[in-house]
């Protein structure tokens, strides 16, 4: 009984310390408040009505909270996922909201699905293969086009498409149903809000300490948010064409089985499910393992793809759309003092009393200020500093950056994370298929031996020592090959052969016949192959082959071995 119990309350629960509750409590009311707008704007962003954002900081938030393998973590909708999921249901915008909101549920119902599946799989190292050039660029890309889309609301132009020439087309298409008082309060907002952002040091430190400057940044995108109803009502703002929120449902989340009215219909989400689910989890854990290494606890890449994906699982089915991890959120909530899960669980409290007790106060919010907010906020995303960061250091990253980035842009957001990943992919066969091989010498009397280039070494004339810095597979086997002839040509009189083989963790087989077939190539010049300092798992593959029984030479435990016999 005592095991069932264990499994069915998690740990955080069981060895909780009520001195974390006072923190945990402040934390989860300051998250909720702060949220409330973010949240509104991110189901609007998705393509959804207002409320839905709420809906989709409840479920979801729960359960991970109790499964989720970060402490402080905050779920809840965040930008990329709504707009994945907006770009992704792009074919049924048309149909009804209901219809489209249980198109919403399904896909996350999908995103949970892959997301639990690969927990169980155990394939939390798969996050190893999203390099930081293609995570930015898409990141990026994505920033932008969710800013020009939200240009719709802060003008009331029919802004569409899932693609930067898609969105720029339609706007000028349709450039003359511009609506002046729209734009005058949406970029009204839109300076005020970046203002408050990135020149709080102007705005709020001139006047306040640094303590109540960084609360007066945080709430006064609430603050205008309520400045807008007043507004909104006391001027009459939707009698004049400002289109607002209107009256949102008062109750929680209903328990709702997507509808599937057509299977094909629903494959045709899987690859953009798959993709949601691969960023979804990239960035959670991201933000996850970031607090987790600062606060010195452990994370687990598979239980955080358990709990993300039955947190996604859940809330498909209680009107939620995609969730992730989101780094501005979690910011605040371990900036407000939060230790435990408990923060997350008043978060959804505070949620909760917003929509039973305050729906109706938010009826005359301007749509303007929703889109305001998502503009402002999303120009933090825009990472211009990695691709700087690595054009300096690393030309491929950054060209896998730039993949991404543009082909977002231009093609979309799916089609944009493919070529990014394939460029990438595309980068890392084209370093490992030109590995470093260096000529050797040995450093003075010792056991050392370092690149003739590098350093001042003592070489033999009838050796010729080579350093393979890399595995051998079918990628780079001939590019090896030519590398090793290229250097006897220069090293005539060198008639034994040296392969340092200390950075070769894996030979494959087409490897091995590469080898074998130089090996004989050396013995028809009555030269010697000789391999030196070979891993015990690689000589476990190549032991009983060919390529050591037909050796001409010998195979030596280390360098200094194979030149203390040949020298």
């Amino acid at each position: 009984m005592s095991s069932i119990v264990a499994r069915l309350i998690p740990a955080w629960l069981r060895q909780y310390q009520l001195s974390a509750l006072p923190t945990d409590l402040v934390a989860g009311i300051v998250v909720g408040v702060l949220v409330i707008p973010q949240s509104l704007s991110y189901a609007v962003l998705a393509g959804l009505p207002p409320v839905y954002g709420l809906y989709a900081a409840i479920v979801p938030v729960l359960v991970y909270a109790w499964l989720g393998s970060s402490n402080v973590q905050a779920v809840g909708p965040v930008a990329i996922t709504a707009i994945m999921t907006a770009s992704g249901l792009l074919p049924y915008a048309e149909q009804s909201t209901e219809q489209y909101a249980l198109m919403a549920s399904l896909l996350a119902l999908m995103v949970g699905a892959l997301l639990w599946i690969a927990g169980r799989l155990k394939l939390g190292w798969i996050m190893q293969f999203i390099s930081r050039g293609v995570s930015a660029g898409f990141v990026s890309g994505a920033a932008v086009l969710i800013f020009v889309s939200q240009l719709k609301y802060l003008t009331d132009i029919p802004v569409t498409g899932n693609s930067l020439i898609g969105y720029l087309s339609t706007m000028q298409r349709y450039a003359s149903q511009l609506h002046p008082l729209t734009l005058a309060i949406g970029v009204t907002a839109f300076a005020l809000l970046v203002a408050n952002r990135y020149a709080s040091e102007w705005i709020w430190q001139t006047w306040l300490s640094s303590s109540y400057a960084k609360w007066a940044e945080r709430l006064f995108p609430l603050i205008l948010l309520g400045i807008a109803i007043v507004l909104s009502m006391a001027l009459h703002w939707s009698t004049h064409g400002v289109a607002t929120i209107g009256l949102i449902p008062q109750g929680l989340p209903s328990f709702t089985l997507p509808h599937i009215s057509d299977l094909q219909e629903a494959l045709k989400l899987l690859p953009t499910a798959g993709l949601m689910a691969l960023i979804i989890f990239v960035s959670s854990s991201s933000v996850a393992s970031t607090y987790a290494r600062l606060r010195g606890e452990s994370f687990d890449a598979n239980r955080e793809l358990t709990g993300l994906g039955l947190a996604n699982l859940s809330g498909g089915l209680f009107q939620s759309f995609a969730v992730a991890g989101g780094f501005s959120r979690t910011a605040i909530n371990a900036d407000s003092g939060a230790k435990t899960p408990l923060a997350s669980l008043v978060t959804v409290l505070v949620m909760v009393a917003a929509l039973i007790a305050f729906s109706n106060a938010l009826a005359p919010l301007p749509y303007a200020l929703l889109g305001a907010t998502i503009m402002a906020s999303i120009i933090g995303l825009i990472d211009i500093a990695t691709l700087k960061s690595a054009w300096q250091r690393d030309r491929l990253d950054g060209a896998s950056f730039l993949a991404a980035f543009v082909g977002v842009l231009i093609f979309g957001l799916n089609t944009g994370l493919v070529i990014g990943l394939m460029v990438s992919f595309a980068s890392l066969i084209w370093q490992s298929s030109k590995p470093h091989v260096a000529v050797v010498g040995q450093l003075g009397g010792t056991g050392h031996f370092r690149n003739i280039n590098r350093h001042d070494v003592v070489t033999f004339s009838n050796l010729l020592m080579l350093r393979i810095d890399e595995s051998l597979f079918f990628g780079n086997s001939e590019s090896v090959h030519r590398r090793i002839l290229n250097a006897m040509q220069q090293y005539p009189d060198a008639n034994e052969i040296i392969l340092i083989m200390a950075a070769v963790n894996h030979i494959d087989l087409t490897a091995q016949e590469m080898l074998c077939t130089l090996n004989h190539e050396l013995a028809l010049q009555n030269k010697r192959l000789h391999f030196s300092f070979i891993k015990g798992p690689v000589m476990d593959i190549i032991g009983h082959t060919p390529l050591i029984s037909e050796l001409s030479g010998q195979v030596y435990l280390s360098t200094l071995d194979a030149v203390d016999a040949l020298k």
